[in-house]
C-alpha cells in the first residue's frame, strides 16, 4: 500500500511528530511504500519529496495587508491545495493520512484528496476541533465554553495568546472548516485517548468516525531499569500549561533532586524562581535527545507530568513506561487512562503544589514501590501500548477505508 503522510513539521518536533515517524518507520518496515508532505523547515529530515513542501506562512510576524493575505492562508490555503493536488496526482497514493494539518497545511488539503476519491484519515493529537486554540484554556484555566460548538467565545475572550487578532483568525478557522464542511471526506478520526474522543464526539464529529488509537513504542528499542534512580525528572515545555511552576513550587521544601528537560516561554521564570529559594537540587537540563535523554530517564527514580491543560496521551509517560519507570501525574485529560493509580504511577490533583509534594515526598521514600510500579509499567508497554500491535489495528482501519 502507498500511504501519504501528511503534517504542518517534518521534524522531530514534538509528541505529535515522534508518533508520526514512528507510524513511517513501521510502516516502511512492513513493506509499505510512504511519501511525506509538510512544510518547508531548516530542521526537516530530507525526503525527495522536499520539492513539493512550501514555506510556513507566519501569521504573527506581519502586518496591514501582508497579515489579512496570510491570515487567509491559515484557515485555507489554496497554495497547498494545488501543491498537494501535484503530489497526489505525481503518486497516486491509496490513501491519505494526516496528523497536524489545521493552521499550516489546512483542511484545503482535504478537499485535494476529495477531488481525486482518496480515502483520508486524520489523527487527532490536540482538541483543535472541539477548542479554536486547541488547549481548552482561557487565561490559564481549563475551559470548555467552545466545545459543542460555540467557538465565537473565542474571539469574545481572546483566548489564543491574549491577542485579539490571532483569537479571531481561529475563531474564523473554525466557524470555516465547520460551515463548509471540510471534516466530511475525513473516513477515521484516531484518538490517542478515551478522553479526546468523548470530547469530539460532545463538538459534533459523528461517533461513528472515532477510532480509540493509543500510541504506541518497540519495547525492543528500551532497556528498562526498573530500580530507583538517583532524581525526580520532568519533560516537557517550560510553560504554564504543562504545570512546571506548580512542580518547582512542590519541591521547593522537598529533600529531592530534581531534573528539569526541555526549554519554553517560562525558562527564565522558572530559572528565577529556583535561583530566588535556593534549590540548588534542582537542575535545568535544557533541550535533550538521543543518549543523553535516554541516560536521563534511565537514571531517574520516575516521572513527574504536572499538566493543568487537558492532555491526550502523553508520549513522555510512554517512554517513562518503556524505561521501568513509574510516573506521577495530574488527573486531567488523558492522563488518568495511562497512569493507573498504584499500578504503574500515582494521580493528584492538577495545580496543588501541597499534595503534589506529598505524593513525590512519599514515593521517593518507597524504593519497593517505584520497582514493582516500573515492572508493571513496562509490562503496559509490551502488552497494551507496542507498536507491532499499533500496526496491525491501523492497517486494519486502513483495510476497511480503502
Amino acid at each position: 500500500m502507498k500511504i501519504l503522510f501528511a503534517n504542518n513539521y517534518y521534524y522531530l518536533r514534538g509528541g505529535s511528530e515522534r508518533v508520526l515517524f514512528d507510524e513511517i518507520d513501521s510502516l516502511e518496515q512492513s513493506g509499505h511504500e510512504i511519501v511525506p508532505f509538510s512544510r518547508i523547515h531548516v530542521q526537516n529530515s530530507k525526503t525527495v519529496y522536499d520539492n513539493f513542501f512550501l514555506p510556513v506562512v507566519n501569521f504573527e510576524s506581519m502586518g496591514g495587508i501582508g497579515k489579512a493575505r496570510a491570515a487567509v492562508e491559515v484557515v485555507y490555503s489554496r497554495r497547498m491545495k494545488r501543491t498537494f493536488g501535484a503530489l497526489l496526482d505525481h503518486e497516486k497514493p491509496d490513501l491519505v493520512h494526516g496528523h497536524n494539518i489545521y493552521s499550516g497545511l489546512t483542511y484545503s488539503i482535504v478537499d485535494a484528496a476529495k477531488s481525486r476519491a482518496i480515502p483520508f484519515v486524520l489523527t487527532l493529537h490536540d482538541l483543535k476541533l472541539a477548542c479554536p486554540t486547541y488547549l481548552m484554556l482561557n487565561r490559564g484555566k481549563i475551559c470548555e465554553r467552545c466545545g459543542t460548538g460555540s467557538f465565537w467565545n473565542c474571539a469574545v475572550q481572546r483566548c489564543h495568546k491574549e491577542s485579539l487578532a490571532a483569537s479571531v483568525v481561529n475563531t474564523a478557522e473554525a466557524y470555516f472548516n465547520k460551515i463548509f464542511r471540510k471534516y466530511d471526506w475525513i473516513s477515521r478520526f484516531l484518538c490517542p485517548s478515551r478522553f479526546l474522543l468523548e470530547k469530539i464526539a460532545t463538538a459534533g464529529i459523528p461517533r461513528e468516525k472515532l477510532v480509540h488509537l493509543p500510541n504506541a513504542l518497540d519495547p525492543a528499542a528500551y532497556e528498562p531499569n526498573c530500580a530507583k534512580g538517583g532524581y525526580v525528572l520532568f519533560v516537557g515545555r517550560l510553560s504554564k500549561e504543562k504545570g512546571v511552576l506548580t512542580l518547582l513550587k512542590s519541591f521547593k521544601d522537598l529533600n529531592v533532586p530534581l531534573r528539569i528537560v526541555g526549554t519554553g516561554a517560562m525558562e527564565a521564570e522558572c530559572r528565577e524562581f529556583a535561583d530566588l529559594h535556593g534549590m540548588s537540587h534542582v537542575t535545568f537540563e535544557g533541550y535533550c535527545q538521543g543518549e543523553k535523554l535516554k541516560d536521563l530517564f534511565h537514571q531517574a527514580a520516575f516521572l513527574v507530568v504536572p499538566s493543568e491543560c487537558y492532555e491526550n496521551a502523553p508520549m513522555s509517560i510512554l517512554e517513562a513506561f518503556a524505561y521501568g519507570k513509574p510516573v506521577v501525574g495530574s488527573n486531567l485529560g488523558g492522563t488518568p487512562e495511562l497512569v493507573l493509580p498504584d499500578e504503574t504511577g500515582l494521580l493528584f490533583e492538577a495545580g496543588n503544589a501541597e499534595i503534589l509534594a506529598g505524593v513525590i515526598s512519599a514515593l521517593w521514600g518507597d524504593p519497593a514501590k517505584i520497582e514493582s510500579m516500573g515492572r508493571a509499567a513496562r509490562r503496559r508497554i509490551e502488552t497494551d501500548f507496542c507498536t507491532a500491535r499499533n500496526v496491525k489495528r491501523l492497517l486494519e482501519i486502513y483495510g476497511k477505508i480503502v
